[in-house]
């Protein structure tokens, strides 16, 4: 089901107004702290921290990277969710999904599945390093109606599918190596691609083109469609697999 205009212009109004704090890892002790710290600010708090030594940079490598900003994301939306009238929130697993369930009256009832995505701007900046991925393709997505380890319940339980996306240029000359950050808000199907994100992996690709990404311009015409051609692709179910499916079979056959 589509996403409602509600939660879409919601989501995109709030992002607007997040402002990059991640400023680099605090390090307790310092060959030159010096004590106390007083600061006005949080500006000369940073450059009193940064002068006496207790900043290291954040990762580089672009999986710890992005680690490190989705949790200042999903943290940053569920705050704004516990200030926000008939709206409910919870943060997902880890490597489960999505990352934010929302639900609520504010919402247009039902439940909301909103997932984080990470992407590095390749060096000529008109598009993403790598393919964003969508959803792993092999196992919730594949059998909607099962629920998996790592989610809430069953991917068709939910009223709409949103991703937040987050690109951004790496600066290696600052400890928090992230500059230009651009969020954007869409519907999973509007900005797919018929490639998977991997070609080791059973992941859904998104394109690549952040003109593509800002305007919501997949390879799919339709909702539909989309749904249509990766529910029928052939993608690969390994032992590990294999054995959740069984389980999740299982487990749906008890309960009917």
């Amino acid at each position: 089901m589509p996403a409602g205009p509600t939660l879409l212009s919601w989501m995109r109004d709030l992002v607007s107004r997040y402002e990059l704090d991640l400023v680099a890892v605090f390090r307790k002790n310092s060959p030159q702290a010096r004590w106390p710290v007083v600061a006005n600010g949080p500006d000369e708090l940073e450059g009193e921290l940064a002068s006496r030594g207790h900043f290291l940079p954040l990762p580089k490598e672009p999986a710890a990277l992005a680690n490190v900003l989705e949790v200042s994301l999903v943290d940053f939306v569920l705050e704004a969710v516990s200030q926000t009238a008939e709206a409910t929130a919870r943060r997902g697993t880890e490597r489960g999904y999505p990352d934010i369930e929302l639900g609520g009256a504010a919402f247009g009832g039902g439940h909301h599945a909103i997932d984080v995505k990470v992407a590095r701007r390749a060096k000529a900046g008109r598009s993403t390093q790598s393919k964003i991925t969508l959803y792993t393709g092999n196992t919730y997505f594949r059998y909607p109606s099962l629920k998996w380890p790592g989610t809430f319940r069953p991917f068709e339980d939910y009223a709409s599918h949103i991703d937040l996306i987050a690109i951004y240029t790496l600066d290696e000359t600052i400890p928090g190596r992230i500059r230009d950050l651009e969020l954007l808000v869409q519907e999973p199907w509007r900005i797919a691609s018929r490639q998977r994100s991997s070609t080791t992996r059973e992941y859904i690709g998104a394109v690549q083109r952040l003109d593509a990404l800002r305007a919501g311009e997949g390879e799919f015409e339709s909702e539909q469609e989309f749904y249509d051609y990766w529910r029928r692709y052939r993608f690969k179910i390994g032992p590990t697999v294999q054995q959740q499916l069984d389980k999740a079979l299982a487990a749906a056959k008890r309960e009917s």
